[in-house]
């Protein structure tokens, strides 16, 4: 069970890697002129503020952490 658990995280933790890659390289095609830092910044911002994400990855309401009375 924990090796099977280990899989899964390797691979969300790969496929993250893999969709961050991709978004970088969208971001140096869009933006050819910039600097490595540049984009490593809009990358960030991607990460922190992209559509549809605003309040997480997750369906439902939003809750504080941890939750209180637990």
């Amino acid at each position: 069970m924990i090796a099977m658990d280990a899989a899964r995280l390797r691979l969300a933790l790969d496929m993250f890697a893999a969709g961050e890659a991709m978004m970088r390289q969208t971001l140096r095609r869009r933006f050819p002129a910039e600097t490595d830092a540049e984009i490593e910044r809009r990358v960030g911002r991607w990460l922190s503020e992209r559509p549809g994400a605003e309040n997480g990855d997750a369906e439902g309401q939003r809750v504080s952490w941890p939750r209180p009375g637990r």
